[in-house]
């Protein structure tokens, strides 16, 4: 089997429609992290990702009467615009099933190549299911977006290019895995000629099912997936792919939305190119590692894999880089309220350059302050925050406080004395109209919104935050109305930040 793999990523039929990308290096990544870090720049192809070699491959290797009935697909993203150029490339048609909630922008896209979209339902799962039910109506051909040998083979290509692009030695591969199609094909190719490189797969903490699978032995499905990198974010892996990965995979790094985005700004930084988060993981996932490991002077390969980024959404990664890059520290610090504590205060921050200062007064012995600040690491905010508390200041670290990054900090002030029975939960929903309505139709009428925060990040999903008061006898309607309601959601009643500036 691993021989097949060979042969088939030798033979691949990739290059009508890709090209060899280059493998550049990142001087400014390389010399901050201590090691050669080379980027596989799949973001150059023509569909803006790697997509497109295996959807070739998989059609281009069909019997003529196959090919000629067409092809249908399920897809949000990079594989559907991968398809239909390649039925477009083939002359024949592509049908490309994708969910009612795709961006209008990627339905765009594939119309552009060629492609014929059917939305239909919320959700990939949705989407995917009525694909398979057209395939067996119309006689069609099943492109799977990961799970498929023809489809694994055409990814592998990249592997064979990065070989045959570097012949130093290389320490490790880093590469994003979603379903895994990917960094099976990688890995199987990797493994059978230079098998001493590392081959290290990068996934979402949110959407990691290939790292929980390998744990378990076992595919391991999971129940909801964060939708940040919505490149991978899948909820199983296939089945073809896990095997590969259980052979070839050396690990998976597991890696946070800041450090995605200031993996972005990385990017960014050294080739003046914007990708997909998704498209950012395994130059995230390389600093992990480097971080972790301590090692220097090694060169790394990472793989630039898509640039499908929708414009809106940089408003998010923006605010959220300098966190990941560990450059800025997030406090709420209590002061008395009383002549000169402000000014001491400030002369606890000295020169520091201050990113956010939020302050309202909350009652007459204590002020409440949300401040940012310009960090070199994260020694230097636990030094900060030393110096807070050495000046008899109450200190909270909020840097890794997701509600307080996404919420509190524009809310700051918001305290009631109306809010009795109030319970603060942060939810996320696909971005769609009607989701909001959803929301509030589910809710018992003897539920009062006490507190709520929205925010539009330009992303396939929104996120709030809503105080609800509800009586204490009705605890148990309110957990089956958050049991039943679909969306994600976390209990916030005990966050610290909630607790100082909201409660």
């Amino acid at each position: 089997m691993p021989s097949d793999y060979l042969t088939r990523i030798l033979t691949a039929r990739v290059y009508d429609v890709a090209q060899e990308s280059p493998l550049e290096l990142a001087p400014n990544l390389s010399a901050r992290l201590h090691n050669k870090v080379l980027l596989k720049r799949e973001d150059l192809q023509s569909v803006f990702s790697f997509k497109l070699r295996g959807a070739y491959n998989k059609m281009a290797h069909l019997p003529p009467e196959r090919l000629q009935r067409g092809a249908i697909a399920a897809s949000a993203g990079n594989h559907a615009q991968g398809v239909a150029l390649a039925a477009s490339r083939l002359g024949t048609r592509a049908i490309i099933v994708m969910p009612v909630t795709t961006p209008s922008m990627k339905v765009e896209a594939v119309k552009a190549r060629g492609g014929e979209v059917v939305l239909f339902g919320d959700t990939y799962d949705d989407a995917y299911t009525y694909a398979r039910q057209l395939e067996r109506d119309k006689g069609l051909t099943f492109v799977h977006p990961f799970d498929d040998p023809d489809v694994i083979a055409g990814q592998g290509t990249i592997g064979m290019e990065i070989l045959r692009q570097c012949q130093q030695p290389i320490h490790a591969i880093f590469v994003a895995i979603g379903g895994g199609g990917l960094i099976a094909g990688i890995a199987a190719y990797v493994k059978q000629v230079r098998p001493e490189i590392a081959v290290i797969g990068v996934e979402p903490v949110d959407a990691d099912a290939m790292s929980r699978s390998l744990a378990a032995g076992k595919r391991v499905r999971l129940e909801q997936v964060g939708l940040f990198a919505d490149g991978v974010a899948v909820r199983q892996v296939g089945k073809e792919t896990f095997r590969l990965c259980r052979e070839y995979v050396d690990e998976v790094v597991l890696v946070g939305t800041d450090d995605t985005c200031a993996a972005i700004k990385d990017v960014f930084e050294d080739t003046r190119s914007i990708v997909e988060p998704a498209g950012a993981l395994a130059i995230a996932g390389a600093k992990a590692y480097v971080e972790r490991t301590g090692i220097e002077g090694e060169t790394l390969v990472a793989l630039a894999c898509g640039a499908n980024m929708n414009f809106d959404r940089l408003r998010f990664v923006a605010e959220r880089a300098e966190l990941g890059e560990r450059r800025e520290a997030i406090f709420a610090v209590t002061i008395p309220e009383q002549p000169g504590s402000l000014r001491r205060f400030c002369e606890c921050i000295g020169r520091r350059n201050l990113t956010e200062f939020n302050y309202r007064i909350a009652d007459r012995t204590v002020a409440h302050i949300f401040v940012g600040l310009q960090i070199q690491d994260r020694a230097d905010a636990a030094q900060m925050q030393e110096t807070f508390e050495r000046n008899e200041f109450e200190t909270v670290d909020l840097t890794d406080d997701e509600l307080a990054k996404m919420h509190i900090r524009h809310m700051v002030g918001g305290r009631s004395p109306l809010a009795h029975n109030e319970l603060l939960y942060r939810f996320e929903f696909p971005e769609r109209p009607g989701a909001l309505m959803k929301f509030v139709g589910a809710m018992s009428p003897n539920w009062n919104i006490s507190l709520f925060h929205y925010r539009n990040h330009g992303a396939d999903y929104g996120r709030i935050v809503v105080g609800m008061q509800v009586p204490p006898e009705e605890m148990q309607e309110w957990q089956a109305f958050l049991d039943t309601l679909g969306y994600r959601y976390w209990d916030e009643n005990n966050n610290p930040a909630y607790k100082l500036f909201l409660a």
